[in-house]
C-alpha cells in the first residue's frame, strides 16, 4: 500500500475545497457543485454503476480506473457536505475488528448488511 494514501486523499479534498471558488465554466468540479447535490448524487451513482461492470468482467485495470473514478465523485460529494477523507477513515477505523454480523445487529432494523471490518 502506497503510505502517502490517506494524504493523497487529504489532498485531493483539498483541492475538491478550493475548487468550490472557482467559475463552474472552467472547472469540472465547481460545475458540479454549482448543478447541485441531484447531479453529484447521480455522478456517484453512475461511477459505482461502471465499477461494478469492470468488477464482473474479471478486468483489473479498469476496476482501478473506475475505482479511482468512484472515489474521486465520492469525495466530491463529501467535500459537498463539509466532510472528507478523514471522516470515512475514522469511521472504518472504529469498524475495525468488528463482526459485520455483529454491525448488522447492533443496527435497529438489521436490514442493511454487516460493514464491521473483521481482522
Amino acid at each position: 500500500m502506497n503510505p502517502d494514501a490517506q494524504s493523497i486523499l487529504c489532498k485531493l479534498a483539498q483541492v475538491l475545497e478550493l475548487r468550490k471558488l472557482d467559475d463552474p465554466d472552467g472547472s469540472y468540479v465547481a460545475s458540479l457543485y454549482r448543478k447541485g447535490m441531484g447531479e453529484i448524487v447521480r455522478k456517484v451513482k453512475e461511477e459505482a454503476d461502471e465499477t461494478a461492470i469492470a468488477a464482473e468482467a474479471g478486468d483489473p485495470e479498469q476496476l482501478v480506473y473506475e475505482t479511482a473514478d468512484l472515489w474521486f465523485h465520492t469525495l466530491v460529494l463529501l467535500v459537498h457536505h463539509g466532510l472528507g477523507p478523514d471522516d470515512v477513515l475514522n469511521e472504518l477505523d472504529r469498524r475495525f475488528g468488528v463482526s459485520g454480523f455483529a454491525a448488522k445487529a447492533s443496527r435497529s432494523n438489521g436490514d442493511e448488511p454487516g460493514m464491521g471490518v473483521e481482522e
